[in-house]
């Protein structure tokens, strides 16, 4: 009864906020002035709370009271399941799923947009060219001579943390939340920062680049490099658990009246958000393989 009573008093309120609004529109299209329009924004703002706030009782009543997020057993660490008698983690599981759904796309890709060629090429392709190529050509700025091959590997690193980061959407904690998943990826790219170095200078003069200016700095360099992997995964992974922290505390303050709200939160937490972060990771892998071969 109290969801009717409050929906009832909701809609009353936000149709007379229109109405204030469209006698506010009035006064404004023929005096404007300042009195003027804060008076329409305040009518606006009034009438969409109202509006908000009914749409929120009517879902209530429609669907049921949704309960607040319960954040008491969160944890940092992804939980397990038992998958043909082993313990799996299911950081792995959400993996192999979005890498099924990239293989998926890709073979769809190439099965339906790549094999009709066109010149100049238009559509799907057109786009796909245009990422592919400026992928490499970012890597290419960076790490000079190594474009191509850096470049296709950083734009399936950039495509995996998006696609984990989209599993938020519906639901589902993404990957890039878990420690060992933002670890491995770091330890690929320390792995490449050595390959790289080694390959432009040698082991011996790898090791001498360690050593400049004085050999006095060579533990120092040592442990600097050997930070890179850790500081890369715990900034992916600070940002990446914030994110899903913040969404969670934001449906838990809400309550039933998570609507509309979180959807809009949720665009840049879920995918703005991602894009900065994939962005951030490939920018500093590059910066790191660079300065070994320089």
């Amino acid at each position: 009864m109290l969801n009717w009573i409050l929906l009832a008093a909701f809609a009353a309120a936000s149709a007379a906020a229109f109405v204030w609004r469209r006698a506010a529109v009035g006064r404004f299209a023929a005096d404007p002035s300042k009195k003027n329009k804060r008076t329409r924004r305040l009518s606006t703002a009034a009438a969409v709370a109202a509006l908000y706030l009914a749409v929120t009782r009517l879902l209530n009543i429609l669907f049921g009271k949704r309960e607040a997020e319960d954040l008491t057993g969160f944890s940092i660490w992804a939980g397990r399941r038992e998958l043909f008698g082993l313990s799996v983690s299911e950081t792995v599981l959400r993996l192999w799923a979005v890498m099924a759904v990239i293989i998926v796309l890709a073979l769809l890709l190439r099965i339906f947009v790549l094999r009709r060629a066109s010149d100049p090429p238009r559509g799907a392709r057109n786009a796909l060219e245009a990422a592919v190529g400026e992928m490499i050509k970012y890597a290419g700025s960076n790490v000079l001579g190594e474009g191509e091959m850096l470049g296709s590997y950083m734009f399936s690193v950039a495509a995996l943390l998006v696609g984990c980061a989209a599993l938020e959407l519906f639901g589902v904690r993404t990957p890039s939340s878990d420690i060992t998943f933002t670890f491995g990826l770091s330890i690929i790219t320390f792995v490449l920062i050595n390959v790289y170095g080694i390959k432009k200078k040698g082991i011996v003069g790898r090791i001498k680049s360690l050593a400049r200016p004085t050999p006095v700095v060579l533990p120092i360099k040592i442990v600097t490099d050997l930070a890179i992997p850790v500081s890369l995964a715990a900034r992916l992974f600070g940002n990446m658990l914030g994110g899903m922290i913040i969404m969670d505390l934001l449906y838990s303050a809400l309550g039933s009246n998570a609507v509309g709200i979180t959807s809009v939160v949720g665009l840049y937490f879920n995918v703005f958000h991602p894009l900065m972060q994939a962005f951030i990771f490939v920018t500093l892998s590059l910066t790191f393989i660079q300065e070994a071969v320089e």
